[in-house]
């Protein structure tokens, strides 16, 4: 025989109380003889020794009916394979799931993680003492129900439930011995089709904890529609928020902080599974990278209040023009936005190719291989190249290699005059395009246009940013590597083109080179990211033999990720231990290079879960060693439940013989009493 709850065996100690009754009714007669009672001694010394023999039954079964409900609160039964069980030496895996999810309140008032804490302590008393037990998702080995227990109770917050790369592998054969989850079963981290592949090996115990509907509101992504950012202007942050709970909210406050200072404030109402888009204007103080926060106000699911994200004003755009002379330095160098920089073809600086953001080829005679390798490379890593074609007939030939390394084709050069080519009127832009954002007002003027005769038509891959009044293009974009290519239809000079006295000419240079800045820093990222990509600083390398010298911090403790450095790029993958939201400093050799905003995934704050009735239509039949658990919540249904599945459970019997005890007190006391009753009426 086994017990589920052993500790209730120090109710045994109960027993003293009727052996003390028992004890204190005893009295001793005192010995007075008679010469005329003589002949009655015979008669008492029967009558007492009746009544001792009544009083030790009593006693009898008062004991037997305190043993019997400590029994029955121990929960006794009788195991199946006794040898199995008395040993215990079989390996239990349990899932108590303890992330984000599970802080919606359950049918008992409590939150989920508490109720599935419970579940879980309650299914390692089920065991014999000398089973072990493994905690699955936690940095334990196996071990003895007191440190399992211990293990439960403090086990640390994770955003890993039950649909983690662990779980998943342990159901599809990787674990050895029973297995339960007792978990809310959220739908949105395993997929359907994961359920069937569950092996059937193995019984496997699936326990789902029911929530009581609940909002929640978080924040699913933050952007800015412009990489350009200045320090002391409006800033455009968008914020896309979701209910990811069952039931609709109203009013939910949400704060924007940039530092320790609030920087917007507005109200949002969603009905569940419904998603919004606000605009808050804020503004960065300084130059410096910004830390923000997007608080959500929202109870009782609160892991997701916060967003993590980072802000920066855009560094000096690096400008480059190469040419016989400069025609674009005074736009550039007018405004402290850019850095400008004039080179003739035989004396580039490719060193410089190699970090600038925007070049800009203007009517070379030739453009030599070194060049158009440089230039290729600039859009590769994701810069900008602006050609403007020469008129001369012997450059044709370079400027088709170039066309073809950019991934520019089907270029066609046009005969014009020499002396007085035809010119033709470039159209009005569109207000509308993306590249003129910000650049006309809400009507744009009416005002004479540019001037040019094109000695270059374009194919149509690209987009056409400024046309000519016969349909033409004057100005092309093309999408090259991870850059841009802008091509003119004309030359600059004044024979050609007038276009550079026009109004038009500085704010397409600005354009063209705002767009050119690009950050691999997002804003954000979520834990579930595998990997992210950041340009290495300039002079920062790995040196070598030297391994892992880059780290993310976070607080008081230091992350060692998968990490490799290829053509000035950072490759790092993030650590599987990082499962903290916040702020996250990448450092190499003691040195800060920027701070990173990590996030929760999004799955997480997906409440909708999964019911056992799902869960059993999911399984199907083919997995008859999967059981699903109904009102796991309660410590004594998961108990019973392991009682079944492990022997016959005996409390029933105890029960019946604790009342059958105190059956026979009853008619023992009710019989004494007729007959001292009778004694007295003879008397």
């Amino acid at each position: 025989m086994q017990l589920l709850y052993p500790g209730f065996l120090w109710g045994m100690l109960a027993i003293g109380a009727p052996v003390a009754i028992h004890l204190l009714q005893l009295r001793k007669p005192q010995r007075i003889l008679f010469t005329n009672t003589g002949f009655i001694r015979e008669v008492e010394l029967m009558t007492m020794r009746r009544r001792q023999l009544q009083e030790l039954l009593v006693l009898l079964a008062r004991v037997l009916a305190v043993i019997a409900l400590v029994l029955l609160f121990c929960q006794p039964f009788i195991p199946i394979n006794r040898q199995v069980v008395v040993t215990g030496g079989g390996l239990v895996n349990v899932l108590v799931d303890n992330s984000g999810s599970m802080q919606v309140l359950g049918q008992s008032q409590e939150q989920l993680r508490q109720e599935a804490i419970t579940s879980g302590k309650a299914l390692g008393r089920s065991y014999g003492a000398t089973t072990r037990f493994k905690l699955i998702g936690q940095d334990h080995s196996s071990m003895q129900e007191a440190a399992y227990l211990t293990a439960v109770a403090n086990q640390r917050a994770s955003v890993r439930g039950w649909g983690n790369a662990t779980t998943r592998q342990a159901l599809q054969g990787g674990q050895q011995g029973p297995f339960y989850i007792v978990s809310d079963f959220q739908k949105s981290e395993m997929l359907p089709q994961s359920l069937q592949q569950i092996h059937t090996r193995e019984n496997v115990i699936l326990v789902p904890l029911v929530a009581k509907p609940a909002a929640n509101i978080y924040v699913d992504s933050a952007w800015l529609n412009d990489a350009f950012v200045r320090a002391q202007a409006n800033v455009a942050l968008h914020i896309r928020l979701r209910n990811g709970g069952a039931a609709a909210i109203a009013a939910c406050p949400v704060k924007v902080m940039l530092g320790n200072q609030q920087a917007a404030t507005f109200q949002v109402s969603m009905g569940a599974g419904q998603a919004t888009e606000v605009i808050a204007q804020i503004q960065l103080p300084d130059a410096k990278l910004a830390r923000g926060r997007i608080i959500t106000q929202d109870a009782p699911v609160n892991f997701d209040n916060t967003y993590y994200f980072t802000l920066q004003a855009t560094a000096a755009i690096d400008v480059v023009e190469i040419g016989e002379e400069p025609a674009t330095r005074a736009a550039y160098e007018s405004e402290p936005l850019f850095t400008y920089a004039f080179a003739k073809p035989q004396a580039v600086d490719y060193g410089r190719l190699r970090r600038t953001n925007l070049v800009l080829v203007r009517e070379l005679p030739r453009i030599e291989a070194g060049l158009r390798e440089a230039l290729v490379g600039v859009v590769r890593r994701g810069g900008s190249v602006v050609v403007v074609p020469s008129a001369g007939p012997a450059s044709h030939a370079t400027y088709h290699e170039l066309f073809k390394g950019l991934g520019v084709g089907g270029e066609q050069w046009q005969d014009v005059a020499a002396d007085l080519p035809e010119r033709q009127a470039v159209l009005m832009p569109n207000a509308r395009d993306p590249f003129f954002r910000d650049v006309f007002g809400a009507q744009p003027p009416r005002v004479a246009m540019p001037q040019v005769a094109p000695v270059l038509r374009l194919g149509q891959a690209g987009t056409d940013i400024l046309r000519l009044r016969d349909g033409d293009a004057f100005l092309t974009q093309f999408s090259s590597g991870a850059g841009r290519a802008y091509i003119f239809a004309a030359p600059f000079a004044q024979a050609y083109s007038d276009f550079t006295t026009h109004a038009l000419f500085v704010p397409v240079l600005y354009r063209m080179a705002m767009l050119s800045y690009q950050t691999d820093q997002l804003p954000a990222y979520r834990l579930s990211t595998p990997a992210l990509a950041l340009t290495v600083p300039s002079g920062e390398g790995q040196p070598v033999g030297q391994e892992a010298s880059y780290r993310l911090v976070h607080d008081s403790a230091t992350y060692i990720a998968g990490q490799r450095v290829q053509g000035g790029q950072l490759h790092l993958d993030v650590p599987a231990g990082m499962s903290a939201p916040g702020f996250y400093t990448l450092q190499h050799q003691g040195k800060v290079i920027t701070t990173l905003a990590f996030n929760a995934a999004k799955q997480e704050s997906e409440l909708a879960a999964y019911s056992a009735a799902e869960l059993r239509q999911l399984i199907g039949p083919n997995h008859p060693n999967v059981q699903v658990l109904e009102n796991g919540a309660q410590p004594e249904k998961l108990a019973r439940f392991r009682a079944a599945q492990t022997g016959q459970p005996l409390w029933r019997y105890c029960l019946l013989a604790a009342l059958g005890c105190l059956l026979v007190e009853g008619l023992l006391l009710r019989f004494g009493r007729q007959r001292v009753a009778a004694r007295a009426a003879m008397a």
